[in-house]
C-alpha cells in the first residue's frame, strides 16, 4: 500500500485523537460517584427495607392498642353497669349480692390486667414510632448523599461528553483528509489491536507493541520508499516513520 508521509502522519493524529477518546470512555466509566452512588443505592435499600419494617411493626402495635382499649372499655363499662345495679338495692338476694360483688372484684382485676397490657403494647408502639423516625432521617440523610454523587456524577459526565463530542468532530475532520484505503486498514488493525491501529516508529522501536526492531526489519523499513506503508513484524501495526525514527 502507498500513502504519502504526510497521510501516515495524520493517520498517527488520528490515532492519538482515538486514545484520546478511549481514555475519555475509560474515565467516564471509572468516575468514582459510580461506586460512591452503587454504595449508597444498597445502603438505601437496606434503610428502607428496615424502615418498612418499622413502620409495619408500628402499625401492627397500633391496631393492637386499639384492640386492647376497646377490651378495657368493654370491662369498665360491663363493671359501671354491675356497680350501678348494686347501688340501686335492685338485688336484694343475699347469694345475688354475693355474686354481683365477686363479678365486680373480677372485672376489676380484669381491667387491670387489659390496662397493664395497654401500657406495655403502648411501650412498644413508642418505641417502633422512634425507630421509624431514626430510620426516616437516616434514609433522607443517606438520600441527600446520592442526590449529591449524583449530581457530581452528571456534571463530570456532562464535562467529559462535552470534550469527548470536540474530540471526535476533530478527528472526523483529520480522518477525513486520509486515504480511504488506508485509513480503512487502519480501522481493521484498530479494532483487532486493542484500540491501536497506527503507531510511531520512535528509536528503532514500535510504540504499538514496544518491541525493538530486527536489524534486518530494519533495513528493509530503511530501504522502503517513503510513500510505502510498512508494517510491524511482530504487532502488524502500521508504522510511521518519522525524523525520530532511528532510521
Amino acid at each position: 500500500m502507498k500513502a504519502a508521509p504526510a497521510d501516515q502522519i495524520r493517520l498517527l493524529d488520528v490515532q492519538g485523537l482515538d486514545v484520546r477518546l478511549q481514555q475519555l470512555a475509560h474515565k467516564r466509566r471509572s468516575l468514582p460517584e459510580h461506586a460512591e452512588i452503587e454504595s449508597l443505592t444498597k445502603d438505601l435499600t437496606q434503610l428502607r427495607d428496615l424502615l418498612v419494617a418499622a413502620q409495619t411493626e408500628e402499625s401492627d402495635c397500633a391496631r393492637e392498642q386499639t384492640k386492647a382499649e376497646q377490651d378495657v372499655d368493654q370491662v369498665r363499662q360491663r363493671a359501671t353497669r354491675d356497680q350501678q345495679r348494686l347501688d340501686s338495692g335492685a338485688v336484694t338476694s343475699p347469694k345475688d349480692l354475693e355474686n354481683l360483688q365477686r363479678e365486680i372484684t373480677s372485672l376489676a382485676k380484669r381491667q387491670g390486667d387489659l390496662e397493664d397490657v395497654v401500657l406495655e403494647v403502648m411501650e412498644r408502639r413508642e418505641s417502633a414510632q422512634e425507630r421509624v423516625a431514626e430510620l426516616t432521617e437516616r434514609v433522607g440523610a443517606v438520600q441527600g448523599k446520592s442526590d449529591d454523587a449524583a449530581a457530581r456524577r452528571d456534571a463530570a459526565v456532562e464535562e467529559l461528553d462535552g470534550e469527548a463530542a470536540s474530540v471526535a468532530k476533530e478527528r472526523e475532520v483529520i480522518a477525513g483528509s486520509v486515504p480511504a484505503d488506508l485509513l480503512k486498514v487502519y480501522e481493521k488493525l484498530r479494532e483487532q489491536q486493542g484500540g491501536v491501529g497506527a503507531a510511531k516508529l520512535y528509536q528503532r522501536a514500535c510504540q504499538g507493541c514496544r518491541q525493538e526492531l530486527a536489524i534486518t526489519e530494519l533495513s528493509e523499513i530503511r530501504s522502503a520508499a517513503p510513500d510505502t506503508v510498512v508494517r510491524c513484524e511482530n504487532c502488524r501495526r502500521i508504522l510511521v516513520r518519522t525524523a525520530d525514527s532511528g532510521l
